[in-house]
């Protein structure tokens, strides 16, 4: 326990006093929760439904199947969906089977089967308990545990009950009604409130809202849903989660994504209950910040401050789903929430890359609000449209086949004139976001991803990367270089160090430091605001698109050294420049890796010049530089999903001495240049 609270005042140094106060306030209020069983304890059934608009519990069941929700959850023809997504209604049968047989697949575990009854405080990769006692007692980023708390978390949102609830739309079985409701039964039974580790932050409550929300509207009407115990029991913890999330709200100034989920879930408890003094204040108040929110954490041009792709796409989500609750029952959006959300779709379609997936940028924990798809978690095709759609956009049918579930379990089954037309594609244009540091350069067969922008979260860097100046490359229609991801949190201090340092990412590293400092090692989730980034050019025309950006990362090094870096995309030739010079003066170590996709296969074919073989097609590489640059290929780590990696080669040039340029360039073998060394001099 001394120990515990002793990481927690280190931690407290490096934030801010309005955080600091707002954190002890929180204290004050968790000493009060200390010792009370629940904040319904002393309220009777009849006493709570009152409070919530009806005269008995059972009224008050009836009158909140009846309220609206802002996704599908009455039953649903097999034969509609599979018009949609072929075969889509025999897949969720047979995972919702795979559910019944408890069987889950969660963080990159692998099919798990898990024991009876289910060890929610368990992360069952590891076989390590968490302790069931007072929710601030707990230490959820222990340095000396093996296990990662985000592996009962997400076994507890109950995401994985989702496929359940989508077979009993298409079937009426009972059978999966029942499964619900036992999981329900267990989960509250074995997690009072404020104890154990799945309420050891306001965003697990919160993520477990929108869940149960769907899940009632789904099973509210069933027979196996049927029982006064139950149904009391239900209400009463769904309530209790509403309480803990505003009690214990991440709000702390500058906020992200936490906050956000917690806002979010304020309102939807709010709509979910209707009526009553604290659904009406959650509803209010967690609809206030969010529009507060989304102007702070949604930049002008549409990217999250984050730093983060894969939270750019799940913090989206969390703003959507709220608004359209909202819309669906009659309340306004304004136009500028809107517009922050329409943003990010045209962002989103901007970084798809052209195999339909986005880039490996940030941090990425694989979290969904409401997943209804089995598409790939780094499929995103599906957001554009379902923004776009809830504001009658004709949108670009951008999602993929198996993407367009999303849209399905939604909104309804579509209109003829709406359905997926596999042979569209939309065109990709060349885009700048300036505000996020974001850079693309695209044809129809090339995607390039730039990074030259700010840390992240407001310059703590929280789920950003060292990755300025760094970039992932398709060309001529094959994706080559790639960024690292990000693997895992607290289950490895290291790894995680590792996946978000300068080494994992395609950038220059110099004399072994990373370009933005780690802030202690109690910081998994903060990084020093080291790296301004400078962003010198940007063009794009049909022929040429041209970056030039430098960053002040290594500004504090004895001998200070500015590195730029300079990448030019030749579209006819789908052929890619990478140049890099260095500004300052005295010997250095400077590292410039080259990340590769896993089916990349590399081989040195003559001295300075590289094949690169995939499935698809060949390329070559080669570089020039001033002083003796060395190369050397290695193998390295690659983390598609969290929890997952895989091994991919990575090309690194080296060079120890006095600051010099190096220029490298790559091509398909088939549009190599006649003089390849004086097509790399041509473009410095």
């Amino acid at each position: 326990m001394f120990g515990l609270w002793l990481n927690r005042i280190r931690r407290g140094f490096n934030r801010s006093p309005q955080e600091l106060r707002r954190r002890l306030a929180q204290e004050g209020r968790a000493l009060l929760d200390r010792y009370r069983v629940s904040p319904t304890f002393g309220l009777d059934d009849g006493r709570l439904a009152a409070q919530l608009g009806a005269p008995t519990i059972e009224d008050l069941w009836l009158q909140l199947s009846d309220r609206p929700y802002p996704a599908v959850t009455d039953r649903v023809d097999p034969a509609s969906l599979d018009a949609v997504i072929p075969h889509e209604s025999q897949r969720l049968l047979a995972a919702a089977e795979s559910a019944l047989a408890l069987e889950v697949d969660l963080l990159g575990s692998g099919l798990e089967t898990l024991s009876r009854p289910i060890l929610w405080d368990t992360d069952f990769k590891v076989e390590e308990n968490w302790p069931v006692k007072f929710f601030r007692d707990i230490d959820v980023l222990n340095l000396e545990s093996g296990s990662d708390v985000k592996v009962p978390w997400e076994l507890s949102r109950l995401q994985w009950l989702i496929p359940v609830g989508q077979a009993y739309m298409l079937s009426g079985d009972e059978k999966y009604a029942g499964f619900a409701r036992e999981v329900l039964t267990d989960w509250i039974e074995a997690n009072p409130y404020g104890r154990g580790v799945n309420w050891a932050v306001a965003m697990e409550a919160a993520m477990r809202i929108f869940t149960w929300t769907w899940l009632f509207h789904v099973f509210s009407k069933s027979a196996s849903w049927d029982g006064y115990n139950f149904r009391a029991s239900f209400l009463r913890s769904l309530y209790e989660h509403g309480v803990f999330t505003e009690r214990y709200i991440e709000d702390y100034g500058v906020n992200g994504n936490h906050c956000t989920a917690d806002a979010g879930a304020l309102v939807f408890a709010g709509l979910f209950f209707g009526s009553g003094k604290r659904p009406e204040r959650w509803l209010n108040e967690g609809w206030q910040l969010l529009t507060r929110e989304i102007s702070q954490q949604v930049l002008a041009d549409g990217t999250d401050f984050e730093g983060s792709i894969a939270y750019h796409r799940f913090v989206a989500e969390l703003f959507f789903w709220p608004a359209r609750y909202r819309r669906i029952s009659g309340l306004d959006v304004n136009p500028d929430y809107q517009q922050r959300l329409l943003g990010m779709t045209d962002f989103t379609q901007s970084y798809t890359k052209l195999d339909g997936l986005a880039p490996l940028w940030g941090d990425a924990d694989d979290g969904r609000v409401l997943p209804f798809g089995d598409q790939g978690l780094n499929d995103h095709t599906y957001l554009p449209d379902v923004i776009q759609a809830e504001w009658e956009f004709a949108g670009q049918n951008f999602a993929s086949v198996e993407a367009q579930a999303e849209l399905f379990w939604t909104f309804g089954t579509p209109n003829n004139s709406e359905a997926k037309n596999e042979t569209e594609s939309s065109e990709l244009n060349s885009r700048a976001f300036k505000d996020g540091g974001f850079y693309i350069m695209a044809t129809a067969r090339d995607h390039v991803f730039i990074e030259c922008g700010p840390v992240g979260f407001g310059g703590k860097g929280v789920h950003g990367h060292n990755d300025c100046l760094s970039f992932e490359a398709c060309l001529d229609g094959v994706s080559l270089i790639t960024d690292s991801g990000s693997f895992v949190y607290s289950a490895s201090y290291d790894q995680r160090n590792q996946f978000r340092g300068t080494a994992s990412h395609n950038t220059p590293m110099i004399d072994s430091e990373e370009q933005n400092r780690f802030v202690s090692d109690d910081e998994l989730f903060a990084l020093h605001n080291d790296a301004v980034p400078d962003v010198r050019e940007w063009r794009s025309d049909e022929q040429m698109d041209v970056f030039v950006g430098a960053h002040s990362g290594y500004q504090r090094l004895a001998n200070s050294v500015m590195p730029s870096r300079k990448i030019v995309l030749e579209k006819n030739n789908h052929r890619l420049i990478v140049g890099d010079t260095f500004d300052g003066a005295g010997d250095h170590q400077i590292t410039i890796p080259f990340h590769f996709s896993p089916d990349c296969e590399l081989s040195e074919n003559e001295a300075g010049k590289w094949i690169i073989k995939t499935l698809e097609n060949e390329f070559e590489l080669i570089f020039r530089g001033d002083g003796d640059w060395r190369a050397n290929i290695r193998t390295s780590w690659i983390s598609p999903s969290y929890g997952v990696k895989l091994e991919r080669p990575v090309l690194e040039f080296q060079r120890h001495g006095a600051l010099s340029s190096l220029t490298v360039g790559i091509y398909p073998a088939e549009q190599a240049p006649d003089d390849p060394q004086a097509w790399l001099v041509s473009f410095k």
